[in-house]
C-alpha cells in the first residue's frame, strides 16, 4: 500500500490503526536500508576521493522552491560571490606612521634622552586648534625598562581622549546619531571617522571610565540627599526603564534597568543609605527610606489637572487653592533661617493639622462615584497617607532638601527625547556603555567650575597622569572622614 492508497482508504474510513502502523514500520525499514546503502557507497567512494569524508550533509531546499542546476544559475552565483565586498583588514602601523603630519618623542620621566631607546611607534589622531591632526609618536624606553604612556591617549587607542570626549558629548549629551556625529567631526575638524570606528571609540571610553562609574555609585549611597526618578526606555524591542539618581555633586544614570526593588536595593542598600530619598509616590519608594520626601510637584499637578478639566466643580478649585497655600507656607518656613530645630518641628505639626483638616472636609468615597470624583478622593487620601508616613514636610525640617524631584526630571529630558525619536539601545552592553559615559559627564558638569571642553579635558587628562580621578579622591576623603568620626565616637 502506497501513500495515495492509504489516503483514499482514510477518507472512506476503511483505514485502521494497525494498517497505518504497518505502513510506518515498512517506511522506517526502507529508510534504514537506504541509509546503510549510502554509507556503504561513501566508504567505497572514499578510496578514490578522500575529500568526500569532510563534505557537509546536503541541505534540503526551502519549501516551494526548487534548486536550479544550469550554467546560467551557476554564473549568477559566481557573480554574486565576486560582488561581495572584502574587508581591507587592519592597516599596518608603519603605513599609518608614515602618513603622520607631525612627530613627537615621548620619554620617561626623570630620564635623559641619550639614555633611552625607541621601542614603539604609534600614529594617533589628535585635535589641535579645532582641527584633526595625525601625530606620529616615538615612544622611548628608559634605562630601567620603563615605557611611558602617550599623554592624553588611552591604552591601545589611535585617537586622543579629546576626540572621545567630543564624540560622547555629541552622541549622549546633545543627542545626535553616530552618523551625524561623524559628519560634524568631519565637517568642522576634518577628522575621517566612520560609524563603526565611532562605535568602537565609545566602547573604549566606557571601559576606561568603568572604575569612575563604580565610584559614583558608591558616592551616591553615602550622599545626604538623593533625588531619584525613572522613565521608560528600551533595549531592542524589550521595554525597560531609565533610572536617575542625583545628589549635590554626583549623577548616576541606569539605562535599561528594571524598575523594581532589586535595582533600588542595589543602588541604595537599606543598611548603608541613611540619607533623605526624594521621589514621587511610586510603589517602589513607599516606606523605603529612613527619611523620605515626596515630590510636591506631582501632587499639585494632579490637583491642577482636576481643577482645569472640571471648572464647574468648585470643590476641586477650593482644594487646589488651599493645597497651594499650604505648600507656599511650608516653603516660607523652610527658608526661614530664624527657626531652629524645635521651631521647625512645631511648624511641621501645624502643617500636619492643616492636612488633617483637608482630609476631613474633602475625602469622600462612595460606590456610585464618577471616575473624576474617585480620582479626587484618591488624591486626598494619598496626601493624608504621605503625611502619616512623615514624608510631606521633611524639607521644612531639613532646609537642604528640595520639596520636589524636578532635578532628575530635568536630567531625563534629553534621554526622553532620544526615546521618542527611537534612539534607544539595541543591546544591554550598549545601555551600560551609555550609563557609564553619561554618568561621568553629568557628574563632571556639577563638579567643574565651568563645564567646557577645555575644563573636561584638563580634568580627565589629570586622571590619566596621576592615576586617580576626581571622584576617587572624593571617595577617599569621605572614607577618611568616616574613619575619623568612628574614632571620635568610639
Amino acid at each position: 500500500m502506497n501513500v495515495r492508497e492509504a489516503r483514499i482508504q482514510f477518507q472512506r474510513g476503511d483505514l485502521e490503526v494497525e494498517q497505518l502502523l504497518d505502513l510506518l514500520e515498512k517506511r522506517e525499514q526502507t529508510i534504514r536500508r537506504l541509509t546503510a546503502e549510502v554509507d556503504r557507497l561513501k566508504q567505497r567512494l572514499a578510496q578514490y576521493e578522500p575529500e568526500i569524508q569532510n563534505e557537509a550533509e546536503p541541505r534540503d531546499p526551502p519549501a516551494g522552491t526548487g534548486a536550479r542546476y544550469s550554467v546560467e544559475a551557476e554564473e549568477k552565483r559566481r557573480r554574486r560571490r565576486k560582488r561581495k565586498k572584502k574587508s581591507p583588514g587592519r592597516r599596518q602601523t608603519r603605513l599609518k606612521f608614515a602618513e603622520a603630519q607631525t612627530f613627537e618623542n615621548v620619554y620617561p620621566d626623570n630620564a635623559q634622552p641619550q639614555d633611552c631607546k625607541v621601542v614603539r611607534e604609534r600614529a594617533v589622531w589628535r585635535l589641535k586648534d579645532g582641527r584633526a591632526v595625525l601625530v606620529g609618536y616615538r615612544v622611548f624606553q628608559g634605562p630601567d625598562g620603563v615605557e611611558p604612556r602617550i599623554p592624553g591617549v588611552t591604552p591601545r587607542c589611535e585617537y586622543g581622549i579629546e576626540i572621545l570626549v567630543v564624540l560622547s558629548f555629541l552622541v549622549y549629551v546633545i543627542g545626535i546619531s553616530l552618523d551625524k556625529a561623524c559628519a560634524v567631526l568631519g565637517f568642522f575638524c576634518q577628522l575621517p571617522l566612520s560609524k563603526s570606528q565611532a562605535d568602537a571609540l565609545l566602547r573604549q571610553l566606557a571601559r576606561h571610565w568603568e572604575a569612575e562609574f563604580d565610584t559614583l555609585c558608591d558616592l551616591i549611597v553615602y550622599a545626604a540627599v538623593v533625588y531619584m526618578d525613572e522613565t521608560g526606555w528600551k533595549i531592542g524591542t524589550e521595554g525597560c526603564s531609565l533610572w536617575t539618581f542625583a545628589s549635590k555633586l554626583h549623577r548616576v544614570f541606569l539605562f535599561g534597568c528594571h524598575k523594581d526593588d532589586a535595582t533600588l536595593d542595589q543602588m541604595l542598600p537599606p543598611d548603608l543609605f541613611q540619607g533623605v530619598g526624594v521621589s514621587d509616590d511610586a510603589a517602589v519608594y513607599r516606606r523605603r527610606f529612613r527619611q523620605g520626601q515626596k515630590c510636591w510637584a506631582h501632587l499639585l499637578r494632579k490637583a491642577i489637572k482636576l481643577a482645569l478639566l472640571y471648572p464647574r466643580k468648585q470643590t476641586y478649585q477650593r482644594f487646589l487653592d488651599e493645597l497651594l497655600q499650604l505648600y507656599y507656607d511650608a516653603k516660607r518656613a523652610a527658608a526661614d533661617q530664624r527657626l531652629g530645630p524645635s521651631g521647625r518641628a512645631r511648624r511641621v505639626d501645624e502643617f500636619h493639622d492643616r492636612v488633617n483638616s483637608l482630609f476631613r472636609r474633602y475625602w469622600r468615597l462612595t460606590p456610585d462615584m464618577k471616575p473624576h470624583e474617585r480620582d479626587f478622593a484618591n488624591l486626598v487620601n494619598e496626601i493624608f497617607e504621605r503625611m502619616l508616613d512623615e514624608e510631606l514636610f521633611t524639607f521644612v525640617l531639613n532646609p537642604e532638601v528640595d520639596p520636589t524631584n524636578n532635578l532628575p526630571e530635568r536630567l531625563q529630558r534629553s534621554p526622553a527625547q532620544d526615546r521618542h525619536a527611537g534612539r534607544t539601545n539595541k543591546t544591554a552592553a550598549g545601555a551600560h556603555r551609555r550609563s557609564v559615559i553619561v554618568s561621568v559627564l553629568e557628574s563632571l558638569r556639577t563638579n567643574l567650575p565651568v563645564f567646557t571642553l577645555d575644563g573636561v579635558l584638563e580634568e580627565v587628562s589629570r586622571w590619566m597622569t596621576e592615576g586617580i580621578s576626581l571622584f576617587a579622591r572624593q571617595w577617599q576623603e569621605l572614607m577618611g572622614e568616616s574613619a575619623r568620626t568612628a574614632l571620635d565616637t568610639g
